[in-house]
């Protein structure tokens, strides 16, 4: 069969819950017992996985005569090379796209599918399986309409750098406080904290809103007055960046007044670890694909000048 491009098309896949519990159990016997015991409804587990795989299998058929089509699970993304002509396809939730977005740093056009519009919001996911017979010849074209997405980055005084699409978090991998000091604006403290988060503007919906949220709700049962903003749900495109500072703990050595304010490029964050062991810096919620941040370890904060490019109707 002849193939209708030669361009690679990269498909990003993910594990269902099953999938994730079958790698525990050896039967379905078994994982039902555990998810049931523990109140869920293994029901909701099979029906999930059932209408992913069901999805995914007709994403297949429909790219079986393009040409070279290539399927890469979320968890090898962090080594896996994207081609600088090569068209993305990730089928999952949301976060999966924001999870490949920081890896196509030459901008290849990235197509959201939802596999399940029942289940998913898919605000990132802008098509179905069966529309891609018709967007894959206008993005292969280069004729296609796309929203850029503006990423963080984060760089390190030994040269490591890592983006993210939605958020940073930095602190500690437990439960124990991270301890650091930061500078933002020319004003510097040194805190205890459960960790610093740095929301994007596709991530302002995200963690940004929970924090903001949570502040909220505290701040109004014990007589303050605190309101979220609308303002805080930002573009996809902005160029300025939230950080917020985790449970801070004030005391002789701490303070906790630095704890809420804009990134840009002309004033990023800074932060010097003051941890020995465990302390990490992770994008996105992807834990696994870690740089450490301890003692002596300094990060730069900033605007990205690399940007995603998500396609939509």
């Amino acid at each position: 069969m002849k193939k209708r491009t030669e361009r690679k098309i990269v498909v990003v896949t993910r594990e269902t819950r099953i999938d994730g519990l079958k790698k525990r159990f050896t039967s379905v016997d078994q994982l039902s017992f555990y998810v049931e015991r523990r109140g869920g409804n293994v029901e909701d587990y099979l029906q999930e996985d059932k209408i992913y795989k069901q999805s995914l299998g007709g994403l297949k058929k429909r790219l079986s005569s393009w040409g070279t089509v290539q399927f890469v699970d979320r968890a090898f993304l962090p080594n896996y090379v994207f081609g600088p002509e090569d068209t993305v396809i990730a089928i999952g939730q949301d976060g999966l796209v924001a999870n490949t977005l920081k890896y196509l740093v030459d901008r290849q056009p990235l197509i959201g599918v939802n596999p399940d519009p029942n289940r998913w919001d898919g605000v990132l996911l802008s098509f179905r399986v069966e529309d891609l017979e018709g967007i894959l010849p206008d993005v292969l074209e280069g004729s296609y309409h796309s929203k850029v997405v503006s990423m963080a980055s984060a760089k390190l005084n030994d040269g490591q750098e890592i983006l993210a699409v939605n958020d940073f978090f930095i602190g500690q991998r437990s439960h124990a406080s991270a301890r650091y000091f930061i500078e933002s604006g020319g004003i510097k403290e040194r805190h205890s904290s459960s960790g610093v988060i740095v929301s994007t503007g596709l991530g302002s919906t995200g963690w940004l809103k929970s924090i903001l949220h949570g502040a909220s709700s505290i701040s109004s049962e014990s007589g303050g007055s605190v309101r979220v903003s609308s303002e805080f749900v930002l573009p996809w495109d902005t160029s300025e960046f939230y950080f917020s500072v985790r449970e801070p703990f004030p005391s002789k050595n701490t303070d906790c007044n630095l704890v809420f304010g804009s990134v840009t490029s002309e004033k990023p964050l800074r932060i010097r670890s003051l941890m020995s062991e465990n302390g990490v810096l992770f994008s996105d919620g992807v834990e696994s694909d870690f740089l450490e941040f301890n003692s002596g370890a300094e990060v730069e904060i900033s605007i990205s000048s690399i940007t995603g490019n998500v396609v939509v109707r």
